[in-house]
C-alpha cells in the first residue's frame, strides 16, 4: 500500500474546512451507526464506501502531487456519494428484483466499479488495481481460456451484480470489517495518539532500556511492540516512533541502514500483537468465523517470539560492535511518565479484558471508544481543579462510571459525553482538549482511508471467485503438489504472499492467498486458523522484503539511507518472522492450538532455542565473533529444532549443546588469552 502517498495532510488542522468537516461527518457516521444501529448492513457499507469516496477524491490528485482539481474532485466525489444514497433510496426495490438489473441499475453498479478502481489507484498506486483487473477480465473472458482455468461465462450484468449489488463483491466481507471493527478500532489509537500515548510509550521505554547496552535499538522495539497494542499499521508505527528512534540509535553508533531495519521490523510486528493487531485479523475472524479472542491467543506466543528474536538481534549487533546506552540521568524516569499520563491506560486495559472475555470485537471497540472520550475529556476538568481533595473525589466519580460502564445504555453514556464536552467548553483549557478530540475523529477518518479502500477493491476478487470457483483450481493445484510435500506446498504459499506483498498491502494479500492457498493447506491437514496464519504472516514479512520493502522505504528517509540497504538488514533482524509459520504448521501447539500446556511449553522452548541460535549465526556474534564453520554448525541446529522429522528435535538439541559448549569454551579460551 502506498502510504507514502500523502494525499492527506498529517495535521488535521493543516486540512481545508470541507475536506475537515466531510472527514468528521465520516466518523460520526460510522459512531452513529455501531452506536445504535440504525441503518441495514447492507446500506452501512455502501454510505462506509461512498465517504471513501468522497475523501479520497478531495485530497488525492488524479496525476501527480499536489492537490485534486476542486469541481473535478467533487464531482467524483459526490459521484461515489450517490453511489450509496442509490443502494440507500431504492434497497427494497434492489432486494427484490435481486439479479435482474434495470438500466439504471448498470449505470450505478458500473459508475461505482470505475469510482473504486480510481480510488485505488490514486491512494495504492497501479498494482492492486491491476492484479484486480486481471480477476475482472477472467470474470468477463474466462469462457475463452483453456483446461481448468475455463468457466461457463458471463454476461456483463452478472457481472456488475456480483460486484456492486449484494455482500459478494464490493460491500463484502472486508468491507464489512473496515465499516465496523476496524474503523473502531482506528478511531480508538486515533484518540490515544491524540492524547498522548506515543509520548507515554516511548518515554516508558526508554526509561527502561535506553541506559542499557544497545539502548536506544532496545527502545525502539519496546515502544514499537507497545504501539501494537493501540495500532495495526505498520508503516504508521515507522513513521511516528521512527522519527524518534531512528535518529537516536544513529547517534550511538548504529548504522543508518541497521537502524532503519530495527525499526521497520519492530513496526511490522505491530499488526501481529495482541490485542488489537492489525486489520487482517478482524477480516480473518470473520471470514473463518471464530471469535477474535480465538485470533488474539493463536498470534500471542508467536508475536512474542518475534519480538523477542528482534529484542536479540538488537542485543548481540550493541554487544558486537560495542554500542552503549544513554547515560541513565539523561533517560526519563518510565514510572513517572506512566504516573503522568495513566488514565489513558484505562480504557486499553478494559478494551483488553472485553476482546480477552468473548465480547465482540464490534461492543469491545465501542466500549474502548467511549471510554477513550470519557477520560480525556474528564481528565482535562479533574486536573484544573485545585483541591487535591476534589481531585481525588473527581478521579473516583470517573473510576466507578468506568466501572459501571457494562451496566449503562448507550444514550447514557452520549449524555455523559456530552455533558463532559460542555464543561471543557466552559473552563480554562478545555477547549484545547475538545480540539484534541476533534482532531482524533478527523485524524481517524485518514487513516480509514487506505485501508477501506484496500477492503473495497480486494470485493472484486471475492466477487469474481466465488462467482467463477476458480479458487477450487487453484487449491487443487496446491494439493497435488502437496500429496508428496506440504513442505513444498508451504514454500509455494510463502512465495505467493511475498510476491504479491511486492505490490499490494497486507490486507488484499491476505484476502487473495487465504481464499486460493488457505483451504489447501487446510485439506492437507493445517488447522484452519494456522492455515490463515500462515498466509497472513508472509503478507506481514513482505513489507520487509526487496525489492518493494513498503516498510523499509518509510524508514528510508528518516535514516537517510537506501531502502534496499535497509531491507537486507530488516530480513536478517526478523528472521523468527520466517522460522514461527512454519513451525507452528508443523506443532500447532505453538499457536495455543492443542490441549497440553506440555506440548506448548516445549514447542516454545525448542522455538525459542532455534531462534536464539539463528539470531547468533545471523549476526555473526555471540560471545566472540564466530568463524564460518561454527556459523554452519548453528545453522544446522537451528533447522534440526525446527524440522518436524524423526529424530530431528534430537539431533538438533545435541547439535545446540556442542554448538554453545564450544562456543563458551572459545570464548573463555580468548578472554584468558588476553588477560
Amino acid at each position: 500500500m502506498s502510504e507514502q502517498n500523502q494525499g492527506l495532510a498529517a495535521n488535521p488542522g493543516d486540512w481545508p474546512k470541507a475536506l475537515f468537516y466531510v472527514a468528521l461527518l465520516f466518523s460520526i457516521f460510522q459512531i452513529a451507526t455501531a452506536a445504535f444501529h440504525p441503518v441495514s448492513s447492507q446500506i452501512l457499507r455502501a454510505v462506509h464506501v461512498g465517504f471513501l469516496l468522497l475523501v479520497v477524491f478531495l485530497s488525492f490528485p488524479g496525476l501527480g502531487k499536489g492537490k485534486p482539481w476542486q469541481p473535478m474532485a467533487w464531482l467524483l466525489g459526490l459521484a461515489g456519494m450517490a453511489t450509496a444514497f442509490y443502494q440507500w433510496y431504492f434497497e427494497a426495490d434492489l432486494i427484490q428484483r435481486s439479479g435482474d438489473l434495470t438500466n439504471s441499475d448498470m449505470v450505478i453498479g458500473l459508475l461505482l466499479v470505475v469510482l473504486v478502481f480510481e480510488a485505488a489507484r490514486r491512494v495504492m498506486g497501479i498494482a492492486l488495481p491491476l492484479i484486480c483487473g486481471l480477476f475482472l477480465a477472467y470474470g468477463l473472458l474466462g469462457q475463452y481460456l483453456p483446461g481448468d482455468l475455463m468457466h461457463r461465462g458471463y454476461d456483463l450484468d452478472q457481472i456488475v451484480n456480483q460486484l456492486s449489488f449484494g455482500t459478494e463483491g464490493l460491500y463484502g466481507t472486508p468491507t464489512y470489517v473496515s465499516a465496523t471493527y476496524i474503523f473502531l478500532f482506528i478511531l480508538f489509537g486515533a484518540f490515544l495518539e491524540q492524547a498522548g500515548m506515543i509520548k507515554l510509550f516511548t518515554d516508558f521505554a526508554m526509561g527502561l532500556f535506553g541506559h542499557k547496552l544497545g539502548g536506544p535499538a532496545k527502545v525502539s522495539v519496546v515502544s514499537s511492540a507497545l504501539m501494537g497494542t493501540i495500532t495495526g499499521s505498520g508503516v504508521a508505527n515507522v513513521v511516528t516512533t521512527g522519527q524518534f528512534t531512528i535518529p537516536l540509535m544513529k547517534r550511538f553508533g548504529y548504522k543508518s541502514a541497521f537502524a532503519g531495519g530495527v525499526e521497520a521490523t519492530s513496526s511490522m510486528g505491530s499488526q501481529i500483537m495482541p490485542p488489537i493487531m492489525g486489520a487482517v485479523a478482524f477480516i480473518m475472524a470473520e471470514t473463518i468465523n471464530v471469535p477474535f479472542f480465538e485470533v488474539a491467543k493463536a498470534a500471542l506466543i508467536p508475536a512474542l517470539l518475534y519480538f523477542g528474536s528482534v529484542f536479540w538481534m538488537v542485543h548481540l549487533e550493541a554487544k558486537r560492535a560495542n554500542l552503549r546506552g544513554l547515560p541513565k540521568d539523561q533517560c526519563p524516569n518510565p514510572w513517572a511518565a506512566v504516573k503522568q499520563r495513566w488514565y489513558l491506560l484505562i480504557p486499553l486495559f478494559i478494551l483488553i479484558y472485553l476482546l480477552f472475555s468473548g465480547r465482540t470485537p464490534l461492543f469491545s471497540g465501542m466500549v474502548g471508544l467511549a471510554l477513550t472520550a470519557i477520560v480525556i475529556l474528564g481528565s482535562a476538568i479533574i486536573l484544573r481543579v485545585s483541591s487535591k481533595v476534589m481531585r481525588f473525589a473527581f478521579w473516583i466519580a470517573l473510576g466507578v462510571l468506568c466501572a459501571g460502564f457494562f451496566q449503562l445504555g448507550i444514550g447514557v453514556v452520549f449524555g455523559v459525553v456530552a455533558l463532559l464536552v460542555a464543561i471543557c467548553w466552559f473552563i480554562k483549557g478545555g477547549r484545547d482538549t475538545l480540539v484534541i478530540c476533534l482532531h482524533a475523529l478527523v485524524e481517524g477518518a485518514r487513516h480509514a482511508v487506505p485501508v477501506g479502500v484496500a477492503c473495497a477493491l480486494v470485493g472484486v476478487i471475492i466477487g469474481v471467485v466465488s462467482l467463477t470457483g476458480v479458487a477450487s483450481t487453484f487449491a487443487g493445484y496446491i494439493l497435488a503438489i502437496g500429496q508428496d510435500n506440504l513442505f513444498l506446498s508451504l514454500i509455494l504459499t510463502m512465495l505467493t504472499c511475498l510476491v504479491l506483498g511486492m505490490g499490494i498491502p497486507t490486507i488484499p494479500n491476505y484476502i487473495i492467498t487465504s481464499s486460493i492457498a488457505a483451504p489447501a493447506l487446510l485439506e492437507l491437514g493445517v488447522p484452519l486458523i494456522v492455515s490463515h496464519m500462515f498466509v497472513f504472516y508472509f503478507g506481514i514479512m513482505a513489507d520487509l522484503t526487496p525489492p518493494v520493502a513498503l516498510a523499509c522505504f518509510a524508514a528510508a528517509p528518516i535514516a537517510k539511507e537506501s531502502g534496499l540497504k535497509i531491507s537486507l538488514w530488516a530480513i536478517r533482524i526478523a528472521v523468527a518472522g520466517f522460522i514461527v509459520p512454519f513451525m507452528a504448521v508443523y506443532e500447532p501447539a505453538l499457536m495455543l492450538q492443542g490441549d497440553s500446556l506440555l506440548a506448548t511449553f516445549y514447542v516454545v522452548l525448542k522455538a525459542a532455542l532455534a531462534i536464539g541460535i539463528w539470531g547468533a549465526i545471523f549476526t555473526g556474534f555471540l560471545q566472540i565473533k564466530m568463524p564460518w564453520w561454527e556459523r554452519a554448525l548453528g545453522f544446522a541446529a537451528g533447522a534440526s529444532l525446527i524440522l518436524a522429522t524423526p529424530m530431528s528435535d534430537e539431533i538438533g538439541f545435541a547439535l545446540a549443546a556442542v554448538f554453545i559448549a564450544q562456543h563458551l569454551w572459545r570464548a573463555r579460551n580468548a578472554q584468558v588469552a588476553t588477560a
